[in-house]
């Protein structure tokens, strides 16, 4: 079958998009607003999009035309950390998908430690096992939306926090202690399941 975006209801066109793409990591947002309340929230429209620089970006909706908390915090402080997402965390990660008040600090409503970054101000994930500070470097809106459209967040890592249980000799990362979670459709996440190697030629 075809499908139209331009005809498409936005629900469809959701199911079909988080559907085909897939797995994808999540990037734990955490952010501060300018009355030092801090925000945390996931997003799965997320990735690493270069090395040299590193940065990563993330998006996110804008329902009813309305900025999410993290949204308005990263635009406003031009900061953001990105806790990355494992076995040991993704249920509280669950818990602050949901959509609360402004001035509820998500690190106590999922019960995570909040520890102190090194050269930005929005605090990581203690129970994160691999961490990046970023600076806001690009932003942008989409356009022709039906429902508010998305903005995409680019962030240049300017401190990397790896926990020494996860990492081995040169850099390489353990992907048996990490356990790294990804998202899928609906109410669905998924482990690493089985890893092959292809040499490239």
């Amino acid at each position: 079958m075809e499908f139209d975006p331009q005809t498409l209801e936005p629900s469809a066109i959701y199911k079909l998009l988080t559907g085909s793409v897939i797995p994808r990591p999540i990037g734990w947002i955490s952010s501060i607003d300018s009355n030092g309340i801090n925000n945390l929230a996931p997003f799965s429209y997320f990735n690493a999009v270069g090395e040299d620089p590193p940065h990563v970006m993330f998006s996110t909706v804008r329902g009813n035309n309305t900025n999410k908390d993290t949204l308005n915090n990263v635009l406003e402080t031009k900061q953001f950390v990105v806790n990355m997402v494992t076995e040991t965390t993704v249920e509280q990660m669950n818990l602050t998908s949901q959509s609360v008040a402004s001035d509820v600090d998500e690190f106590q409503l999922a019960n995570v430690t909040p520890i102190p970054s090194v050269k930005i101000k929005p605090m990581r994930v203690k129970e994160s096992p691999i961490t990046f500070e970023c600076e806001l470097v690009h932003h942008y809106f989409l356009e022709d939306y039906k429902n508010g459209g998305a903005c995409i967040i680019i962030g240049r890592i300017v401190m990397m926090h790896i926990d020494e249980s996860v990492l081995l000799d040169n850099y390489k990362i353990n992907m048996e202690a990490y356990k790294p979670v990804a998202r899928l459709a609906g109410s669905n996440y998924s482990k690493l399941g089985e890893i092959f190697s292809i040499k490239r030629n």
